[in-house]
Formats: structure tokens, sequence, C-alpha cells
């Protein structure tokens, strides 16, 4: 039902862009020019509808997982897991700062980083064809985030202060107040967030066509070598700590390209915490504390990473 609606909305787009398709091919780009910027614009309505959604989905539910993963210690990193999964704008950065005031355990955290999307689901959604890689990516993370949790927790003891501050303000990736329910945001805050999103995958996409032109940087790319495959997530998931969308974008995107492998792919996209990772080192006061679950988030992306690239071997 879901690959028919896609389907069905790729039709619309493609008549709707028509025009601007023909327009763009006749200026005299270069084909892989033409074929970024073309694919690019085709993922406008998509994820302006995407966004739209989560923005929603934001407004009438956040606050209320939020407070509900706050009190519910035991299935902590259950909840955040399956919060997480819903793209939410700076879903990670709340979770930090719940951790630094001691309202969530460590397992959580890791878990609720572990799944955190990002611009991954939106991008994947954005290309239709691609639709069959979203629960793959969703269950694997999922998977990753809860068992990881769980361990976590048992291994590390945590203590949850239950009068602590529950004070939150912290910006989003487009500096909006995170929990601010403004009903302006509904539309404008979806908008802005299409135009970065679009501005991420044009780019991305432009470079990424340029060299996949050329035939020898894609023979090392296929690379069947298999050291060259066990560096695949190890290098994607280095990557993915550095705490900027693109990441989850320039990953995804590498996935739908066939640039990377789905382990690689899930690596990079676990360990990319997105902002949330900037507030941990900003607000925690035991820095060890920070270096250490940097360090697990790393580890476990990366471990299970390699367990995918060799299960699909």
């Amino acid at each position: 039902m879901l690959t028919n609606l896609f389907e069905k909305f790729t039709v619309l787009n493609n008549f709707l862009f028509g025009g601007i398709d023909k327009l763009i091919e006749n200026i005299g780009l270069p084909d892989w020019t033409c074929d970024a910027v073309i694919d690019s614009i085709h993922t406008l309505p998509f994820l302006f509808m995407v966004f739209v959604f989560i923005e929603f989905f934001e407004y009438f539910w956040a606050d209320k997982i939020n407070r509900f993963m706050k009190e519910s210690e035991k299935t902590g990193p259950l909840i955040g897991s399956l919060a997480s999964i819903i793209p939410q704008c700076g879903f990670s950065i709340i979770a930090s700062t719940l951790y630094t005031n001691k309202l969530i355990t460590r397992g959580t955290l890791i878990a609720i980083y572990l799944a955190t999307s990002d611009e991954a689901l939106p991008v994947l959604l954005s290309y239709p064809e691609k639709i069959h890689l979203v629960l793959p990516v969703i269950g694997a993370k999922l998977i990753i985030a809860i068992t990881a949790g769980y361990m976590i927790d048992f291994i590390f003891k945590s203590v949850i202060d239950k009068n602590a501050d529950e004070d939150i303000h912290e910006e989003g990736c487009c500096k909006h107040d995170i929990l601010t329910n403004n009903k302006n945001n509904l539309w404008l805050h979806p908008l802005m967030h299409t135009l970065n999103v679009f501005t991420f995958v044009l780019i991305i996409t432009l470079i990424l066509n340029f060299f996949i032109k050329d035939t020898a940087i894609i023979n090392l790319l296929s690379n069947p070598d298999i050291k060259f495959k066990i560096l695949e997530p190890v290098l994607t998931g280095v990557i993915g700590l550095i705490p900027n969308c693109a990441v989850s974008i320039a990953l995804t995107m590498l996935l739908i390209k066939g640039t990377i492998s789905f382990g690689a792919a899930i690596s990079g996209l676990c360990s990319n915490a997105g902002l949330g990772l900037l507030v941990l080192l900003r607000k925690n006061e035991k820095f060890k504390d920070s270096l250490l679950i940097i360090l697990l988030l790393l580890i476990i992306s990366i471990l299970s990473g390699l367990v995918l690239q060799f299960v699909n071997l």
C-alpha cells in the first residue's frame, strides 16, 4: 500500500517537474550535473511532506514521549529507541540534556543516539525507488539500539535523580527552540528544513555524480578485497561522529547510489547522533564520562556495521 502511494506520488512529481527537467537538460550542462540537479529537485515534495508530518508529530506527541521516557526508568532504552526512529529535530539534544540532568540512564542515552535517524529516513523516503531500504534501516538501528541500551545499563549502573531540573531550552538544527509548541512552525520550519536538506542533497549528489563517472573510482569502491570491506564500516563509523546533519545525508546518499555497503551505512548512521554529542560535551561536567559514551557509541556502531557487512558478503 505504501509502495503504491509513493509510486502514484512519483507519477505526479514527474508530471509537475517535467517542464523543469527538459529546461535543465537543454541548458547544456554535463550529464552528471543535469542528473544531480533533476534528482535533487524531485526530492522537494517528498521532503516537505515528510517534514510536515514530523513537525505535527513533534507538536502533538514529542513532549508526551519525553515525559513518559523520564518516568519509565526500566523501559528507557526501549521507549527512547522507538521514539528516536521518528526523525524529530533535536531529539538527541533533548536526550543529552536529560542525561546531564540525571533524568535518564547512560544506556537510554546511547540507545537514543544509536536509533536517531536524523535526516536518513526523510532522504530515503524522497527516493521512492529506494523505499525497500527503509524497513531494513529502521529494523537494524532499533535492534542495535535496544540491545546495546539494556546491555550498557546492566554493565554500567546509572543513578537517576527524579528531583532534578527538567528545564530544557536548546536550539535544533534550524535555530528554533526544540520544545516550543509554536503553530507557525508547523509550516515554516518544515519549509526551512526542506530547503536546508535539499541544499545538502544537491551538493552531495553533485559530488557523488562527479566522482562516480570516473571508472577508476567505481572500481576502487567496488573492490571485493576483504580488507577494504572491513575498513568501510570503520571509516563510516568515525565519520558519523561528526555532529552535523549533512553527514547522515551524505551516508544515506552513498547508500542510495550503491557506493557503500548496507553495513557501512548502518555503522555511520548509528554513530551519527547529530548535535546531541556537542550538547553532551558542553553540559556534562564529567568529561571522562562523555568520552566513555562517545567511545561506546563508536565501538557499538562499528561492530554492528562489521557484523552486517559479513552477513551480506
